[in-house]
């Protein structure tokens, strides 16, 4: 494959801050050289299974995802290609039947929990980018949104985090700090680290320009 643009992986802990850090980087190069790619779009689909069924899964483990899809769309984009990103619903937990066309872009943001998790994905990126931030202010960020955002009540939200969300991110999401060039503390809110990043990635892209 002829490598044709740039990959950030930004990976960290739910609540982290890591998609204000993405938003912050795309909006200080501009859309039309940026694009951030949600893992979360790439759920696997379960509308085969009945509703009840679907609301014991376990969505934070590695076996949530479609690891072969988010590849595949990902070297798509580092190619120049188009995707068609598939629209996840996270009520029904289910995909939607309409898709997000994406690409080409330079520079290709993936954001989400695992995403230094998989080696394939690792091997593709440019700069590898984990925001840690502590448990407590992220446990808050995730009622808040889980709440406002994605249709739960408090009890299931506190379900989920005691018995799925905390303890992969102990076993699979922590593990995978190691992997990464850059640690930024406080996510979005550290200005100082998100500048220092983007300057790296305007070093980049005129290597890749020039």
């Amino acid at each position: 494959m002829m490598k044709k643009g740039i990959l950030i992986g930004m990976s960290g802990g739910t609540g982290s801050g890591k998609t204000l850090v993405a938003q912050n980087i795309y909006d200080g190069l501009g859309s039309d050289l940026t694009i951030i790619i949600q893992q979360d779009s790439y759920y696997k689909d379960w509308s085969e299974i009945p509703v009840y069924e679907r609301n014991k899964r376990n969505f934070d483990h590695p076996d949530a995802w479609d690891w072969s899809l988010l590849r595949e769309h990902t070297l798509r984009l580092l190619a120049g290609d188009t995707i068609q990103q598939p629209i996840y619903d996270y009520i029904t937990h289910s995909r939607t039947n309409q898709a997000r066309t994406i690409g080409p872009h330079l520079i290709i943001i993936l954001e989400g929990i695992l995403v230094l998790h998989d080696p394939e994905l690792r091997e593709m990126m440019d700069i590898k980018v984990f925001v840690d931030t502590p448990p407590d202010i992220r446990l808050m960020r995730r009622v808040r949104r889980d709440i406002e955002e994605r249709g739960r009540d408090m009890k299931s939200v506190f379900y989920q985090y005691e018995y799925s969300v905390r303890p992969m991110h102990l076993q699979f999401v922590e593990p995978s700090k190691q992997y990464a060039h850059i640690i930024i503390p406080e996510g979005g809110m550290n200005l100082v680290a998100v500048d220092l990043l983007k300057t790296k990635i305007e070093a980049l892209i005129k290597e890749h320009s020039g």
